[in-house]
């Protein structure tokens, strides 16, 4: 990579939105965690330092050794960053009189600093946080100020070393109207960063890396339909060509005649691809598990298993290309410091010994709006890159409890009107992710001068830029009452459609 900021995490849930915003400003960026041994070097442009949850006051407060780095590159700290550059310094961070949460007024008073340039002289910020800096190391100085916080932005006197930055706000989130002013004033001004990070340069320098990497091998690779696999193997295609061999799995919890489709979706992309039926091998291996967690695993198996099979008869593949995107990574690892694993995903953390396959993932740095970007710039048709996101497991953690063919049909047949509906509304493209989850309960109902016990689904319909957090979407009442109307009368088994208005946090996107 030719320039790169990285982010230092220390456990806010901001951290992915800040890592989301330098990408937008076409600069490459990485999180890694706060403890994170830095070692710069020329492509080191600048470092992040995240907030967190945590206090710098704190007897076990989340430190950093910033002398491998302070005054060698130009760094930023964003509230808990700030408050720890401050307090190691020698300056003085106490508890806030009240905890500031909000909307705030930044009053300017040093606008002709690079990292002012192009801000208002009053700019509306956010603040989150219950410490404040009383008083500024020696050698710093202060940029600007809220009518409550003396220090909301300040920096290092200029003394022939990299600058050092410190802000009590976030500028990541949009309730910062100029947020992104200041990032791309540290990014462009400060760090000196060149915006080289686009589609293009991305597939440039990810092929030839692949072609360093594989050499003469060959690839296999399982494909989903969905818009990260068919980017990933797109990827090494354009890298290899027929030396790559791709796959998809009927694994039995697929979306209604997705199987056959997703086939013919290919055929016109020049993969070299082959259909494995295996919907009852997955089938018997899941039943009588209710655990999400054992299920993901029991699919992930399956699936090394069958990688083997397909392996063996291909005596010249070395490796196994997957579609793991940055926020798998993140979501499966406590690349947040002090964060808890969300989930795991089958498609992270390595492979069984016996596969003997070595791991290539072309787009294990990407968010999903720029897996997408790529796609648009391989040539692939829209029809795949403006699907939604569709999970790994399946229909298997949108079937609660305990998985049958039965449920697995039903629940088809209640997710394909949904989905037909959201496109002959025209509101398909208005929603980032929909389905439909089949709950382990099932209430009385009333149909005809019958009483009925069946089966209640949920529908779920999210907005969001790459899932990392993501708002319940505001479909009509006219659409969803057709859509429950559909499903009751047309899907014999389920007599009750409710709808989940849960955010991500504190819920996430799917049930399980």
């Amino acid at each position: 990579m030719k320039e790169k900021v990285l982010i230092l995490d220390f456990g806010s849930q901001y951290t992915q939105l800040i890592a989301r915003r330098v990408r937008e400003l076409q600069v490459y960026c990485e999180i890694l965690p706060y403890h994170h041994p830095v070692v710069p070097d020329a492509a080191l442009k600048g470092i992040i330092l995240s907030g967190s949850p945590f206090s710098v006051r704190d007897d076990h407060a989340l430190r950093v050794e910033m002398g491998a780095f302070l005054g060698k590159v130009p760094v930023l700290g964003i509230c808990y960053g700030a408050q720890l550059i401050a307090d190691e310094g020698g300056g003085t961070v106490a508890r806030s009189a009240k905890r500031e949460y909000g909307k705030a007024t930044l009053v300017v008073e040093k606008p002709e600093d690079p990292f002012m340039e192009d801000v208002s002289a009053q700019s509306q910020v956010w603040m989150s946080h219950a410490d404040t800096i009383l008083a500024l190391p020696d050698g710093f100085v202060n940029l600007a100020g809220t009518d409550t916080i003396a220090h909301a932005a300040y920096r290092s006197h200029p003394n022939g070393q990299a600058p050092i930055y410190g802000i009590q706000f976030h500028p990541e989130v949009t309730h910062s109207l100029e947020g992104k002013v200041f990032l791309r004033n540290f990014l462009y001004r400060i760090c000196q960063c060149h915006g080289e990070w686009t589609p293009d340069s991305f597939i440039d320098e990810t092929v030839a890396r692949i072609r360093r990497e594989i050499g003469d091998d060959e690839v296999l690779m399982a494909l989903s339909g969905g818009v990260d696999s068919t980017v990933g193997a797109m990827l090494l295609h354009e890298a290899i060509g027929s030396r790559l061999h791709c796959f998809f799995i009927d694994n039995g919890l697929l979306r209604k005649n997705e199987y056959h489709q997703v086939l013919e979706d290919y055929q016109h992309m020049g993969l070299n691809i082959k259909g494995i039926d295996a919907k009852h091998r997955f089938w018997s291996a899941l039943a009588n598990q209710k655990d999400p967690e054992a299920k993901r695993k029991i699919i992930g198996r399956e699936f090394i298993h069958l990688f083997q099979e397909e392996a063996t008869a291909l005596p010249g593949v070395k490796w196994l290309g997957q579609g793991t995107i940055y926020p798998d990574v993140i979501e499966s690892s406590p690349v947040q410091g002090p964060s808890a694993t969300i989930k795991s995903h089958h498609n992270v953390g390595g492979l069984p010994d016996t596969l003997k396959l070595r791991i290539i993932e072309p787009l294990r740095m990407l968010f999903k709006d720029e897996v997408r970007k790529v796609g648009l710039h391989l040539g692939i048709p829209e029809s795949i890159l403006q699907r939604h996101p569709f999970p790994g497991p399946g229909l298997a953690i949108r079937i609660l409890g305990e998985i049958t063919p039965d449920k697995v049909a039903l629940l088809q047949e209640a997710d394909a009107i949904y989905i037909d509906e959201l496109r002959s509304s025209g509101l398909y493209h208005d929603v980032w992710q929909a389905g439909v989850v089949l709950l382990p309960v099932q209430s009385v109902g009333v149909m005809g001068d019958e009483r009925t016990y069946e089966y209640v689904v949920a529908l779920r319909a999210v907005n969001s830029l790459d899932g990392m957090t993501a708002e319940w979407s505001r479909l009509p009442y006219d659409f969803l009452a057709r859509v429950s109307s559909r499903i009751i009368n047309e899907v014999k088994g389920i007599n009750r459609v409710v709808y989940d208005i849960s955010t991500k946090p504190p819920a996430t996107i799917e049930w399980e």
